[in-house]
Protein backbone atom coordinates (compact mmCIF):
# COMPACT_ATOMS: atom_id res chain seq x y z
CA UNK A 1 0.00 0.00 0.00
CA UNK A 2 0.91 3.65 -0.37
CA UNK A 3 0.64 5.84 2.72
CA UNK A 4 -0.41 9.51 2.31
CA UNK A 5 0.19 11.81 5.28
CA UNK A 6 -2.26 14.72 5.38
CA UNK A 7 -1.27 17.84 7.27
CA UNK A 8 -2.43 21.33 6.19
CA UNK A 9 -3.55 20.04 2.79
CA UNK A 10 -7.06 18.79 3.53
CA UNK A 11 -8.34 18.34 -0.02
CA UNK A 12 -8.42 15.71 -2.76
CA UNK A 13 -8.16 18.13 -5.72
CA UNK A 14 -4.78 19.70 -6.48
CA UNK A 15 -3.11 17.54 -3.88
CA UNK A 16 0.25 16.45 -5.35
CA UNK A 17 1.01 13.91 -2.62
CA UNK A 18 -2.36 12.18 -2.92
CA UNK A 19 -2.30 12.28 -6.73
CA UNK A 20 1.20 10.82 -6.91
CA UNK A 21 0.44 8.10 -4.36
CA UNK A 22 -2.68 7.00 -6.24
CA UNK A 23 -0.79 7.04 -9.52
CA UNK A 24 2.05 4.96 -8.09
CA UNK A 25 -0.31 2.54 -6.32
CA UNK A 26 -1.63 1.18 -9.61
CA UNK A 27 -4.58 -0.43 -7.84
CA UNK A 28 -2.54 -1.89 -4.99
CA UNK A 29 -4.14 0.26 -2.30
CA UNK A 30 -3.79 3.69 -0.69
CA UNK A 31 -4.17 4.59 2.97
CA UNK A 32 -4.44 8.14 4.38
CA UNK A 33 -3.12 9.14 7.78
CA UNK A 34 -3.45 12.31 9.86
CA UNK A 35 -1.74 13.08 13.14
CA UNK A 36 -3.12 14.56 16.37
CA UNK A 37 -0.37 16.40 18.31
CA UNK A 38 -1.87 18.35 21.24
CA UNK A 39 1.32 19.44 23.01
CA UNK A 40 2.89 20.46 19.74
CA UNK A 41 -0.16 22.54 18.84
CA UNK A 42 0.08 24.27 22.21
CA UNK A 43 3.78 25.02 21.81
CA UNK A 44 3.03 26.48 18.36
CA UNK A 45 0.27 28.70 19.80
CA UNK A 46 -2.35 27.11 17.55
CA UNK A 47 -5.74 28.53 18.53
CA UNK A 48 -8.63 26.29 19.56
CA UNK A 49 -10.56 27.85 16.68
CA UNK A 50 -8.03 26.69 14.12
CA UNK A 51 -7.69 23.19 15.62
CA UNK A 52 -11.47 22.73 15.72
CA UNK A 53 -11.77 24.03 12.15
CA UNK A 54 -8.97 21.70 11.05
CA UNK A 55 -10.72 18.71 12.65
CA UNK A 56 -14.01 19.62 10.98
CA UNK A 57 -12.34 19.83 7.60
CA UNK A 58 -10.55 16.56 8.28
CA UNK A 59 -13.96 14.94 8.78
CA UNK A 60 -15.09 16.35 5.44
CA UNK A 61 -11.90 15.04 3.83
CA UNK A 62 -12.49 11.60 5.34
CA UNK A 63 -15.85 11.38 3.57
CA UNK A 64 -14.27 12.34 0.25
CA UNK A 65 -11.47 9.83 0.71
CA UNK A 66 -13.96 7.10 1.58
CA UNK A 67 -15.72 7.77 -1.73
CA UNK A 68 -12.34 7.25 -3.41
CA UNK A 69 -11.82 3.93 -1.63
CA UNK A 70 -9.15 5.37 0.69
CA UNK A 71 -9.52 4.83 4.46
CA UNK A 72 -8.16 7.40 6.91
CA UNK A 73 -6.29 6.52 10.10
CA UNK A 74 -5.41 8.82 12.98
CA UNK A 75 -2.08 8.69 14.79
CA UNK A 76 -2.18 10.24 18.25
CA UNK A 77 1.09 11.54 19.67
CA UNK A 78 1.98 14.23 22.16
CA UNK A 79 4.67 15.97 20.13
CA UNK A 80 6.55 15.79 16.85
CA UNK A 81 9.32 13.79 18.53
CA UNK A 82 7.00 10.78 18.79
CA UNK A 83 5.82 10.87 15.18
CA UNK A 84 8.60 9.08 13.27
CA UNK A 85 8.24 5.89 15.27
CA UNK A 86 4.45 5.89 15.26
CA UNK A 87 4.22 6.51 11.52
CA UNK A 88 6.80 3.87 10.75
CA UNK A 89 4.97 1.36 12.93
CA UNK A 90 1.75 1.97 10.99
CA UNK A 91 3.57 1.72 7.65
CA UNK A 92 5.22 -1.58 8.60
CA UNK A 93 1.97 -2.99 9.96
CA UNK A 94 0.34 -2.32 6.60
CA UNK A 95 3.39 -3.34 4.53
CA UNK A 96 3.51 0.12 2.93
CA UNK A 97 6.25 0.68 0.38
CA UNK A 98 6.03 4.47 0.17
CA UNK A 99 5.11 7.53 2.24
CA UNK A 100 3.78 10.60 0.41
CA UNK A 101 3.47 14.09 1.86
CA UNK A 102 3.20 17.73 0.84
CA UNK A 103 6.02 19.83 2.21
CA UNK A 104 5.60 22.35 5.01
CA UNK A 105 8.07 25.19 5.36
CA UNK A 106 8.38 26.11 9.04
CA UNK A 107 11.53 24.97 10.82
CA UNK A 108 9.94 22.54 13.31
CA UNK A 109 7.92 20.90 10.57
CA UNK A 110 11.04 20.60 8.43
CA UNK A 111 12.99 18.97 11.24
CA UNK A 112 10.07 16.63 11.95
CA UNK A 113 9.94 15.55 8.31
CA UNK A 114 13.70 14.99 8.16
CA UNK A 115 13.44 12.68 11.18
CA UNK A 116 10.55 10.81 9.54
CA UNK A 117 12.56 10.42 6.33
CA UNK A 118 15.53 9.09 8.30
CA UNK A 119 13.46 6.46 10.12
CA UNK A 120 11.70 5.35 6.94
CA UNK A 121 15.01 5.19 5.07
CA UNK A 122 16.36 2.86 7.78
CA UNK A 123 13.37 0.62 7.07
CA UNK A 124 14.01 0.89 3.31
CA UNK A 125 10.72 2.73 2.70
CA UNK A 126 11.01 5.77 0.39
CA UNK A 127 9.42 9.10 1.29
CA UNK A 128 8.17 11.43 -1.45
CA UNK A 129 7.95 15.10 -0.50
CA UNK A 130 5.96 17.25 -2.91
CA UNK A 131 4.89 20.89 -2.96
CA UNK A 132 1.15 21.47 -2.58
CA UNK A 133 1.04 24.63 -0.46
CA UNK A 134 2.78 26.94 -2.93
CA UNK A 135 2.61 27.71 -6.62
CA UNK A 136 6.42 27.88 -6.76
CA UNK A 137 8.57 26.01 -4.26
CA UNK A 138 11.34 27.77 -2.32
CA UNK A 139 14.39 28.09 -4.55
CA UNK A 140 12.34 28.58 -7.71
CA UNK A 141 11.91 32.36 -7.38
CA UNK A 142 15.43 33.80 -7.19
CA UNK A 143 17.19 36.97 -8.28
CA UNK A 144 19.66 37.28 -11.17
CA UNK A 145 22.52 36.10 -8.96
CA UNK A 146 20.65 32.99 -7.89
CA UNK A 147 20.04 34.40 -4.41
CA UNK A 148 16.74 34.70 -2.52
CA UNK A 149 14.87 37.97 -2.68
CA UNK A 150 14.83 40.11 0.44
CA UNK A 151 12.31 42.61 -0.95
CA UNK A 152 8.78 41.80 -2.08
CA UNK A 153 8.33 43.84 -5.28
CA UNK A 154 11.11 42.19 -7.34
CA UNK A 155 10.05 38.81 -5.92
CA UNK A 156 6.51 39.42 -7.16
CA UNK A 157 7.73 40.47 -10.61
CA UNK A 158 9.76 37.29 -11.07
CA UNK A 159 6.91 35.22 -9.60
CA UNK A 160 4.46 36.66 -12.14
CA UNK A 161 6.94 36.13 -14.95
CA UNK A 162 7.37 32.48 -14.00
CA UNK A 163 3.62 32.02 -13.80
CA UNK A 164 3.17 33.49 -17.28
CA UNK A 165 5.85 31.17 -18.65
CA UNK A 166 4.74 27.97 -16.92
CA UNK A 167 1.04 28.62 -16.23
CA UNK A 168 0.72 25.97 -13.50
CA UNK A 169 -2.78 24.51 -13.21
CA UNK A 170 -4.44 22.49 -10.42
CA UNK A 171 -4.21 18.72 -10.47
CA UNK A 172 -7.49 16.80 -10.74
CA UNK A 173 -8.80 14.50 -8.05
CA UNK A 174 -7.37 10.99 -8.35
CA UNK A 175 -9.59 8.16 -9.61
CA UNK A 176 -11.39 5.77 -7.29
CA UNK A 177 -8.95 3.27 -5.81
CA UNK A 178 -9.49 -0.46 -5.44
CA UNK A 179 -7.97 -0.59 -1.98
CA UNK A 180 -7.87 -3.98 -0.25
CA UNK A 181 -9.36 -4.37 3.24
CA UNK A 182 -7.23 -3.09 6.09
CA UNK A 183 -5.31 -5.95 7.73
CA UNK A 184 -5.27 -6.96 11.38
CA UNK A 185 -8.76 -5.66 12.08
CA UNK A 186 -7.84 -2.01 11.45
CA UNK A 187 -10.78 0.28 10.75
CA UNK A 188 -11.09 3.91 9.73
CA UNK A 189 -11.00 6.20 12.75
CA UNK A 190 -13.66 8.52 14.13
CA UNK A 191 -12.38 12.09 14.10
CA UNK A 192 -13.18 14.04 17.29
CA UNK A 193 -14.85 17.46 17.36
CA UNK A 194 -12.31 18.85 19.79
CA UNK A 195 -8.98 17.93 21.30
CA UNK A 196 -7.99 19.12 24.75
CA UNK A 197 -4.65 20.84 24.95
CA UNK A 198 -2.89 23.59 26.88
CA UNK A 199 -4.34 26.73 25.22
CA UNK A 200 -7.62 27.45 26.99
CA UNK A 201 -7.85 31.22 26.51
CA UNK A 202 -8.16 31.41 22.74
CA UNK A 203 -11.09 31.79 20.37
CA UNK A 204 -13.25 28.84 19.35
CA UNK A 205 -14.53 27.92 15.90
CA UNK A 206 -17.91 29.40 14.91
CA UNK A 207 -19.35 27.09 12.22
CA UNK A 208 -21.91 29.65 11.03
CA UNK A 209 -19.08 32.06 10.14
CA UNK A 210 -16.66 29.47 8.80
CA UNK A 211 -18.52 26.40 7.51
CA UNK A 212 -16.12 23.53 7.01
CA UNK A 213 -15.49 21.55 3.86
CA UNK A 214 -14.29 21.96 0.32
CA UNK A 215 -17.79 22.72 -0.95
CA UNK A 216 -18.03 25.72 1.38
CA UNK A 217 -14.56 26.87 0.38
CA UNK A 218 -15.32 26.65 -3.34
CA UNK A 219 -18.66 28.41 -2.93
CA UNK A 220 -16.87 31.25 -1.17
CA UNK A 221 -14.17 31.33 -3.86
CA UNK A 222 -16.71 31.34 -6.71
CA UNK A 223 -18.75 34.12 -5.12
CA UNK A 224 -15.65 36.24 -4.64
CA UNK A 225 -14.14 35.93 -8.12
CA UNK A 226 -17.49 36.35 -9.86
CA UNK A 227 -18.83 39.28 -7.82
CA UNK A 228 -16.27 41.15 -5.71
CA UNK A 229 -12.76 40.59 -7.02
CA UNK A 230 -12.91 43.45 -9.55
CA UNK A 231 -13.51 45.89 -6.69
CA UNK A 232 -11.04 44.20 -4.37
CA UNK A 233 -8.30 46.82 -4.69
CA UNK A 234 -10.77 49.61 -3.89
CA UNK A 235 -12.75 47.85 -1.14
CA UNK A 236 -10.24 45.62 0.65
CA UNK A 237 -9.15 48.25 3.20
CA UNK A 238 -12.66 49.16 4.39
CA UNK A 239 -13.60 46.79 7.23
CA UNK A 240 -17.33 47.61 7.11
CA UNK A 241 -17.51 46.35 3.51
CA UNK A 242 -17.65 42.75 2.32
CA UNK A 243 -14.61 43.41 0.18
CA UNK A 244 -12.20 40.54 0.91
CA UNK A 245 -12.31 36.88 -0.02
CA UNK A 246 -12.37 35.56 3.60
CA UNK A 247 -10.63 32.45 2.26
CA UNK A 248 -7.66 32.65 4.62
CA UNK A 249 -8.90 29.94 7.05
CA UNK A 250 -9.40 27.55 4.12
CA UNK A 251 -5.96 28.33 2.69
CA UNK A 252 -4.38 27.92 6.12
CA UNK A 253 -5.77 24.38 6.48
CA UNK A 254 -5.23 23.58 2.82
CA UNK A 255 -8.92 23.01 2.13
CA UNK A 256 -8.24 25.00 -1.03
CA UNK A 257 -4.93 25.68 -2.76
CA UNK A 258 -3.38 28.85 -4.20
CA UNK A 259 -3.42 27.26 -7.65
CA UNK A 260 -7.14 26.65 -7.35
CA UNK A 261 -7.66 30.29 -6.36
CA UNK A 262 -5.69 31.52 -9.35
CA UNK A 263 -7.44 29.13 -11.74
CA UNK A 264 -10.85 30.31 -10.53
CA UNK A 265 -9.83 33.95 -10.98
CA UNK A 266 -8.52 33.28 -14.48
CA UNK A 267 -11.71 31.45 -15.46
CA UNK A 268 -13.92 34.26 -14.17
CA UNK A 269 -11.91 37.09 -15.75
CA UNK A 270 -12.74 38.53 -19.14
CA UNK A 271 -9.49 40.48 -19.24
CA UNK A 272 -6.11 38.88 -19.85
CA UNK A 273 -4.62 41.15 -17.17
CA UNK A 274 -6.14 39.18 -14.29
CA UNK A 275 -2.65 38.24 -13.07
CA UNK A 276 -2.12 41.91 -12.14
CA UNK A 277 -5.11 41.90 -9.79
CA UNK A 278 -4.36 43.07 -6.25
CA UNK A 279 -5.75 39.81 -4.86
CA UNK A 280 -3.03 37.93 -6.75
CA UNK A 281 -0.50 40.22 -5.06
CA UNK A 282 -1.82 39.08 -1.67
CA UNK A 283 -1.38 35.43 -2.70
CA UNK A 284 2.20 36.25 -3.71
CA UNK A 285 2.83 37.87 -0.29
CA UNK A 286 1.77 34.56 1.26
CA UNK A 287 4.34 32.75 -0.89
CA UNK A 288 7.04 35.37 -0.17
CA UNK A 289 6.79 34.81 3.58
CA UNK A 290 7.04 31.04 3.16
CA UNK A 291 10.12 31.37 0.98
CA UNK A 292 11.73 33.61 3.61
CA UNK A 293 11.31 30.94 6.30
CA UNK A 294 13.25 28.48 4.17
CA UNK A 295 15.99 30.88 3.07
CA UNK A 296 16.41 32.65 6.43
CA UNK A 297 15.72 29.96 9.07
CA UNK A 298 16.51 32.22 12.04
CA UNK A 299 13.15 33.86 11.43
CA UNK A 300 11.56 30.59 12.57
CA UNK A 301 13.22 31.17 15.95
CA UNK A 302 11.44 34.51 16.37
CA UNK A 303 14.52 36.43 15.25
CA UNK A 304 13.94 39.68 13.34
CA UNK A 305 14.85 39.79 9.67
CA UNK A 306 16.54 43.12 10.39
CA UNK A 307 18.29 42.73 13.78
CA UNK A 308 20.13 46.02 13.26
CA UNK A 309 16.79 47.82 13.62
CA UNK A 310 15.55 45.87 16.61
CA UNK A 311 18.84 46.40 18.43
CA UNK A 312 17.88 50.06 18.76
CA UNK A 313 14.45 49.41 20.24
CA UNK A 314 13.74 49.24 23.97
CA UNK A 315 10.53 47.26 24.38
CA UNK A 316 8.63 48.43 27.48
CA UNK A 317 7.15 45.08 28.59
CA UNK A 318 4.20 46.71 30.38
CA UNK A 319 1.60 44.14 31.45
CA UNK A 320 -1.07 46.79 31.99
CA UNK A 321 -0.73 48.23 28.49
CA UNK A 322 -0.55 44.79 26.89
CA UNK A 323 -3.66 43.57 28.75
CA UNK A 324 -5.64 46.64 27.66
CA UNK A 325 -4.66 45.95 24.06
CA UNK A 326 -5.57 42.25 24.34
CA UNK A 327 -8.99 43.04 25.77
CA UNK A 328 -9.80 45.84 23.32
CA UNK A 329 -9.86 48.45 26.07
CA UNK A 330 -7.21 50.95 24.95
CA UNK A 331 -9.60 53.88 24.58
CA UNK A 332 -8.93 54.14 20.84
CA UNK A 333 -12.13 52.85 19.18
CA UNK A 334 -10.61 51.67 15.89
CA UNK A 335 -8.04 49.61 17.79
CA UNK A 336 -10.52 48.26 20.29
CA UNK A 337 -13.05 47.29 17.63
CA UNK A 338 -10.43 45.22 15.84
CA UNK A 339 -9.49 43.38 19.00
CA UNK A 340 -13.16 42.78 19.88
CA UNK A 341 -13.70 41.29 16.42
CA UNK A 342 -10.76 38.95 16.97
CA UNK A 343 -11.96 37.87 20.42
CA UNK A 344 -15.52 37.30 19.21
CA UNK A 345 -14.90 35.56 15.89
CA UNK A 346 -11.31 34.31 15.72
CA UNK A 347 -10.73 36.53 12.69
CA UNK A 348 -9.84 40.16 12.04
CA UNK A 349 -9.98 42.29 8.92
CA UNK A 350 -6.48 42.76 7.48
CA UNK A 351 -6.52 46.56 7.73
CA UNK A 352 -7.29 46.17 11.42
CA UNK A 353 -4.47 43.66 11.81
CA UNK A 354 -2.09 46.36 10.60
CA UNK A 355 -3.66 49.06 12.77
CA UNK A 356 -3.65 46.99 15.97
CA UNK A 357 -0.13 45.66 15.35
CA UNK A 358 1.25 49.13 14.69
CA UNK A 359 -0.49 50.41 17.82
CA UNK A 360 1.04 47.69 20.00
CA UNK A 361 4.57 47.92 18.65
CA UNK A 362 4.96 51.57 17.69
CA UNK A 363 2.78 53.36 20.28
CA UNK A 364 2.59 51.00 23.26
CA UNK A 365 6.15 49.87 22.40
CA UNK A 366 5.48 46.26 23.34
CA UNK A 367 7.54 43.46 21.81
CA UNK A 368 6.05 42.31 18.50
CA UNK A 369 6.48 38.68 19.60
CA UNK A 370 3.84 39.13 22.31
CA UNK A 371 1.33 40.38 19.78
CA UNK A 372 2.20 37.66 17.27
CA UNK A 373 1.62 34.94 19.88
CA UNK A 374 -1.67 36.50 20.97
CA UNK A 375 -2.89 36.57 17.39
CA UNK A 376 -1.93 32.92 16.88
CA UNK A 377 -3.78 31.98 20.08
CA UNK A 378 -6.99 33.43 18.67
CA UNK A 379 -6.91 33.39 14.86
CA UNK A 380 -8.83 30.71 12.98
CA UNK A 381 -6.51 31.42 10.04
CA UNK A 382 -3.38 31.46 12.19
CA UNK A 383 -0.47 30.90 9.83
CA UNK A 384 3.03 31.09 11.29
CA UNK A 385 4.73 32.44 8.16
CA UNK A 386 2.18 35.14 7.33
CA UNK A 387 1.63 36.10 10.96
CA UNK A 388 5.36 36.36 11.64
CA UNK A 389 5.95 38.34 8.45
CA UNK A 390 3.07 40.69 9.18
CA UNK A 391 4.18 41.44 12.71
CA UNK A 392 7.79 42.02 11.72
CA UNK A 393 6.52 44.32 8.96
CA UNK A 394 4.47 46.31 11.46
CA UNK A 395 7.41 46.63 13.86
CA UNK A 396 9.75 47.66 10.99
CA UNK A 397 12.10 44.76 11.73
CA UNK A 398 11.05 42.45 8.88
CA UNK A 399 11.73 41.90 5.20
CA UNK A 400 10.53 44.84 3.12
CA UNK A 401 8.98 46.21 6.31
CA UNK A 402 7.22 49.50 6.86
CA UNK A 403 9.83 52.24 7.51
CA UNK A 404 10.37 52.93 11.21
CA UNK A 405 8.80 56.36 10.93
CA UNK A 406 5.53 54.95 9.57
CA UNK A 407 3.37 54.96 12.68
CA UNK A 408 -0.34 54.57 12.11
CA UNK A 409 -2.44 57.30 13.69
CA UNK A 410 -5.65 55.63 14.93
CA UNK A 411 -7.67 58.74 14.09
CA UNK A 412 -6.18 59.07 10.62
CA UNK A 413 -6.75 55.38 9.89
CA UNK A 414 -10.33 55.71 11.09
CA UNK A 415 -10.92 58.78 8.95
CA UNK A 416 -9.62 56.99 5.86
CA UNK A 417 -11.14 53.54 6.27
CA UNK A 418 -14.18 53.88 8.55
CA UNK A 419 -15.33 57.50 8.13
CA UNK A 420 -18.94 56.81 9.13
CA UNK A 421 -17.91 54.70 12.11
CA UNK A 422 -19.96 51.71 10.94
CA UNK A 423 -17.25 49.20 11.76
CA UNK A 424 -16.48 50.47 15.26
CA UNK A 425 -20.18 50.84 16.09
CA UNK A 426 -20.74 47.20 15.17
CA UNK A 427 -18.06 45.89 17.54
CA UNK A 428 -18.47 48.61 20.17
CA UNK A 429 -22.28 49.01 20.22
CA UNK A 430 -22.20 51.74 22.87
CA UNK A 431 -20.88 54.02 20.11
CA UNK A 432 -24.04 53.70 18.00
CA UNK A 433 -25.61 56.77 19.60
CA UNK A 434 -22.72 58.84 18.24
CA UNK A 435 -22.36 59.83 14.60
CA UNK A 436 -19.58 59.65 12.04
CA UNK A 437 -16.13 60.54 13.28
CA UNK A 438 -17.47 61.16 16.78
CA UNK A 439 -17.47 57.38 17.09
CA UNK A 440 -13.69 57.40 16.68
CA UNK A 441 -12.96 60.33 18.94
CA UNK A 442 -11.74 59.05 22.34
CA UNK A 443 -13.29 62.03 24.11
CA UNK A 444 -16.76 61.40 22.67
CA UNK A 445 -16.37 57.63 23.12
CA UNK A 446 -15.56 58.10 26.82
CA UNK A 447 -18.88 59.92 27.28
CA UNK A 448 -20.82 56.81 26.22
CA UNK A 449 -18.90 54.35 28.37
CA UNK A 450 -15.68 53.60 26.52
CA UNK A 451 -12.42 53.79 28.52
CA UNK A 452 -10.18 56.82 28.42
CA UNK A 453 -7.09 56.49 26.20
CA UNK A 454 -4.26 54.60 27.89
CA UNK A 455 -1.63 56.76 26.17
CA UNK A 456 -1.21 60.26 24.80
CA UNK A 457 -0.83 59.61 21.08
CA UNK A 458 1.50 62.53 20.30
CA UNK A 459 3.83 61.80 23.20
CA UNK A 460 3.88 58.06 22.46
CA UNK A 461 4.66 58.69 18.81
CA UNK A 462 7.52 61.04 19.64
CA UNK A 463 8.99 58.57 22.14
CA UNK A 464 8.78 55.74 19.62
CA UNK A 465 10.50 57.73 16.89
CA UNK A 466 13.27 58.70 19.30
CA UNK A 467 13.76 55.02 20.18
CA UNK A 468 13.94 53.86 16.56
CA UNK A 469 16.45 56.65 15.80
CA UNK A 470 18.82 55.72 18.61
CA UNK A 471 22.36 54.91 17.54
Amino acid sequence: MKLVWFRNDLRIVDNPALFRACDDAAGQGVLAVATICPSQWASHDESPAKVEFWLANLRDLQQQLTALGIPLKLVHVDSFADLPGKLLSLAEQLHCDGLYLNREYCLNENLRDKQVVARFREADIPVYGLHGDLVFAPGKVMNGQGLPFRVFTPFSKVWRSLFTEQHPVPLPAPPVQSSPPLPNGLVADVIPDRVDYAINNGSHWIPSLWPAGTESAHTRLTDFVSIRVEDYAADRDFPSLDGTSTLSPYLSCGVISPRQCLAALAAASESTSWLDNQWVTEIIWREFYRHLLMHFPDMNRWQPFRPEVESRIRWLDDDRLFAAWCQGETGFPIVDAGMKQLLATGWMHNRLRMITASFLTKLLRQDWRKGACFFMNHLIDGDFASNLGGWQWSASVGADAAPYFRIFSPMRQAERFDPKGDYVAHWLPELKELKGMQRHDPAFAAKVGRPAPIIDYSKARAASLADYQRQ
